[in-house]
C-alpha cells in the first residue's frame, strides 16, 4: 500500500475525497443523523448529483453508517469534480468541525499559511554533536586545573605573575583585586 503525496491546492476535488475518504468513514462525528443530513442536502439541492432512488439507497438504516457513507463517497466520486465539490460543500454547511479536520484541509491550511514560520528542526546540541558527556569531562579537567594551581601556587613561580597579566582586559575592580593578589604573593 503506497502513500499518498501530501494534498496540493492544485488537486481535484475527487481526488481529495480520495485522500479523505478513509477519515470520514471512521469519524465517530458523523453519526446516522449527520450523514443522512448530507444525502438530503445533495438530494434536495442537486437532485442531478443525487436521485431519489439513491438518496433513498444511501439512506438505508439497516446498513451500517461507515458502510453507507463509503458507498457514498464512491458513488460521488464516479458522478465526477461537481458531485465531490457538493459534498465538500454540504460538509462544510452541516459539520464544519469535521470539514476543518479532513487531511486535505489541515495540508492546504499549513501549506497556505503566510504567518507560519518554516519548520526549524531544534537540534539537540546547538555548538557541538559530542553531548552532555563531554562538556562534563571538560568541565572537570578545568576544576581539577583550578584546583591544582590554588594547591600549588606557592611552589609555581610566575603563576601569580600571570594573574597580574590576566587583570589586563578585566573592570577595575577585579583588575584591583588581582593586582593586589599579585603584589601580596611577590612580598612573601
Amino acid at each position: 500500500m503506497g502513500l499518498t503525496p501530501p494534498f496540493t491546492p492544485t488537486d481535484s476535488f475527487c481526488e481529495q475525497l480520495t485522500e479523505d475518504s478513509t477519515f470520514l468513514k471512521h469519524d465517530p462525528r458523523l453519526d446516522t443523523e449527520v450523514v443522512d443530513k448530507l444525502i438530503l442536502q445533495l438530494n434536495r439541492i442537486y437532485p442531478q448529483i443525487l436521485t431519489d432512488k439513491e438518496a433513498t439507497k444511501f439512506r438505508n438504516l439497516d446498513v451500517p453508517t461507515s458502510v453507507r457513507l463509503g458507498e457514498l463517497l464512491t458513488h460521488l466520486q464516479g458522478k465526477g469534480e461537481e458531485a465531490c465539490r457538493e459534498f465538500y460543500r454540504a460538509l462544510h454547511l452541516h459539520v464544519e468541525e469535521v470539514y476543518y479536520s479532513l487531511p486535505t484541509r489541515l495540508h492546504l491550511r499549513d501549506s497556505l499559511d503566510p504567518l507560519k514560520l518554516p519548520q526549524v528542526i531544534k537540534q539537540r546540541h546547538a555548538l557541538n554533536d559530542r553531548g552532555p558527556l563531554f562538556f562534563m569531562g571538560c568541565f572537570t579537567f578545568v576544576v581539577g586545573m583550578a584546583f591544582f594551581y590554588y594547591y600549588s601556587e606557592a611552589k609555581v613561580t610566575g603563576g601569580s605573575r600571570a594573574l597580574g597579566m590576566a587583570a589586563l582586559g578585566l573592570k577595575r575592580k577585579a583588575q584591583e583585586v588581582l593586582i593586589w593578589y599579585t603584589e601580596e604573593s611577590l612580598i612573601k
